[in-house]
Formats: C-alpha cells, sequence, structure tokens
C-alpha cells in the first residue's frame, strides 16, 4: 500500500473570509499546522499541498506535490470541496488526481481537526 497522503487544500490567502464569522487567515493557518503535526505524530505520511483559487495555478501545484511525493490517498478539504465558487476548481483537480494517480483512494475531512478520523476511514498510520 502506498502510504503517502496527498493533504489538498485551498490555501487560507485564497479563502474569502466574510463567509466565516470568527476566522481570520491566521487562525486557520495555525489550525492547519497543528492539525498537520498532530497527523505526524501518529504516524501518518502528509504531503500538503496547498493550493491557490486558479484553476491552472492550483492544476500546477498538484502535478508539482504529486511528482515529487508518491501519494496513494488525498484527503480534500472542506474549503476546496464546499464553497459552491470553488465547484469547477474541485471537479478540475479531482479529474486531474485520477489522471495522474489511477486508483487513488479520496477521502474528506469537515475541518482540520477532523482528518485523522476522515483518513483511518480508508488508510493507517504508518506505526
Amino acid at each position: 500500500m502506498v502510504t503517502g497522503i496527498l493533504s489538498l487544500g485551498l490555501h487560507p490567502s485564497a479563502i474569502d473570509y466574510s463567509r466565516y464569522p470568527g476566522l481570520d487567515e491566521a487562525t486557520l493557518t495555525a489550525r492547519i499546522a497543528a492539525g498537520e503535526a498532530d497527523l505526524h505524530d501518529q504516524g501518518f505520511d502528509i504531503v500538503p499541498c496547498q493550493v491557490s483559487a486558479d484553476p491552472d495555478d492550483a492544476a500546477q501545484t498538484v502535478r508539482d506535490c504529486v511528482a515529487a511525493n508518491p501519494v496513494g490517498v488525498v484527503m480534500i478539504g472542506a474549503g476546496l470541496r464546499m464553497a459552491a465558487e470553488h465547484t469547477l476548481l474541485f471537479e478540475r483537480l479531482v479529474n486531474l488526481l485520477n489522471e495522474l494517480v489511477p486508483g487513488i483512494v479520496f477521502c474528506f475531512n469537515t475541518s482540520p481537526e477532523t482528518t485523522a478520523d476522515a483518513l483511518r476511514r480508508w488508510t493507517h498510520p504508518n506505526r
């Protein structure tokens, strides 16, 4: 089993925080960093891949991340999946990942704090 996990999400600078009262870029950045540190501590091999909202730029970022790191699972964050304005970006990246990594397994969280649960549904830590 390929254990590399692509942690794909919008870069915190690409989010419209007016939709999320009480959340700002610094807070989200800290939550993502804490979540990734926790995942590493739990033994998950995470490859962070934060993308811009520009589809061409985002696609290139995903290509670069996948080319540099063998992955078999992708965890796509809620910010990329759930905001209507990012539907086409989400669709494009899902199709790109299917092309780049045939058989890749997808999992989804609802926040940085639920990522480990999402991953455990489809993979396991390295230890």
